[in-house]
């Protein structure tokens, strides 16, 4: 088992910077790939960054790619997101994932692919 707890959300201006923290414990280990994805209010829970277990490979959603960055400390078993220049529509429930896999360079978008979830943080972008 692996427990994700997320940290970082709350309330920005649009323009505004926020960085979010997932700390993973439990059964960690390198061979995991770790994802952040989000829930708008009112909408299905859609696909934001992955990054690999191995050489810290990033997979970025389309219409996020140069606001957010993804990056991880396999030391310290934590991942974040810093996003930049937020908008009102980036407001929703951000969560962190996890999967275990033998596959070193994998960033997978699919939410049913994660095998571990946090309890998610609010993020709040207002105009």
């Amino acid at each position: 088992q692996v427990q994700l707890v997320e940290s970082g959300g709350g309330l920005v201006q649009a323009g505004g910077s926020l960085s979010v923290s997932c700390a993973a414990s439990g059964r960690t280990s390198s061979s995991v790939a770790m994802g952040w994805f989000r829930q708008p209010p009112g909408k299905d829970r859609e696909f934001v960054a992955a990054i690999s277990w191995s050489r810290g490979d990033t997979y970025y959603a389309d219409s996020l790619k140069g606001r957010f960055t993804i990056s991880r400390d396999n030391a310290k078993n934590t991942v974040s997101l810093l996003m930049n220049n937020l908008k009102p529509g980036d407001t929703a429930v951000y969560y962190c994932a996890a999967v275990r896999t033998s596959n070193p360079y994998y960033t997978g978008k699919s939410a049913a692919a994660y095998d571990y979830w946090g309890q998610g943080t609010q993020v709040t972008v207002s105009s």
